[in-house]
């Protein structure tokens, strides 16, 4: 597939009288990485499920591939592989047999010696036969990760992908990332380390009151507000990726 892996277009969110999403715009280009950058409340959670199709905006168009996702949410579903920050499978059974099952689910048929190997790529080869519920927090991520990946999405949805994880672990799902766009998928993620975003996101959006305030490289938009006063005082040394954010978003606490 070439072209745009994702178009949102004006998109609304409410919940009530709260409107969550504002008039949301972005587009991500095929075999990219793009990072969805806010403070807590901000609208990325929002944003990212009406992109499952698991919200119905208020108004907007989201397109998968020229795929409408109103329109078609079942072909659109099955353009898209999500990890959710947090992910529990079923607890009696073997990480073997969870991928087996989703792998069936998807309509993916999985040999034995595929899911050995599968499980060999994410350094999971020699716990096939352990229950989910006995892996680390990190092991459970890349499971999750596979299994989001399963059907050979084009384009993959992270939910604060990284979050808890230790540095190795946090290095080793960054290369996994950066394999998915070497493999020409594309990557939506969201995350609060700036320095990930700055690390393995070709262009990122921060957003805040449901509304994007700018999008860009992390370079770029360290270059364009490098010398705003707000950034100047924001920084401690070089100029940042937080910085900006800082700058934009503000300093008070979120819940």
């Amino acid at each position: 597939m070439t072209g745009l892996a994702l178009q949102v277009n004006d998109l609304h969110v409410s919940y009530g009288p709260k409107r969550a999403v504002d008039g949301v715009s972005l587009d991500i280009n095929q075999g990219e990485i793009f990072g969805l950058l806010g403070p807590n409340g901000a609208g990325k959670t929002s944003t990212l499920s009406a992109i499952e199709g698991l919200l119905k905006p208020t108004s907007g168009s989201i397109l998968i591939h020229q795929v409408d996702v109103r329109a078609h949410p079942g072909q659109a579903k099955s353009l898209i592989g999500v990890q959710l920050q947090s992910t529990s499978f079923q607890s009696e059974l073997k990480i073997s047999e969870i991928v087996k099952l989703y792998a069936g689910l998807y309509g993916v048929p999985l040999t034995k010696p595929a899911i050995s190997n599968s499980l060999t790529e994410i350094h999971l080869g020699d716990e096939a036969s352990r229950r989910f519920s006995q892996l680390s927090g990190g092991q459970q991520k890349r499971l999750a990760l596979l299994i989001a990946t399963v059907h050979d999405p084009p384009l993959v949805l992270l939910d604060e992908p990284t979050s808890g994880l230790d540095p190795q672990a946090r290095r080793q799902l960054w290369d996994r990332i950066e394999r998915f766009r070497k493999e020409g998928r594309s990557i939506l993620l969201t995350t609060h380390s700036m320095e990930e975003a700055q690390a393995v996101c070709d262009r990122v959006a921060i957003m805040d009151h449901g509304k994007i305030l700018t999008v860009g490289t992390p370079a770029a938009l360290i270059a364009a507000h490098r010398d705003d006063p707000q950034v100047r005082q924001a920084a401690h040394g070089e100029v940042t990726l937080e910085d900006v954010f800082i700058a934009l978003t503000g300093r008070e606490l979120r819940d």
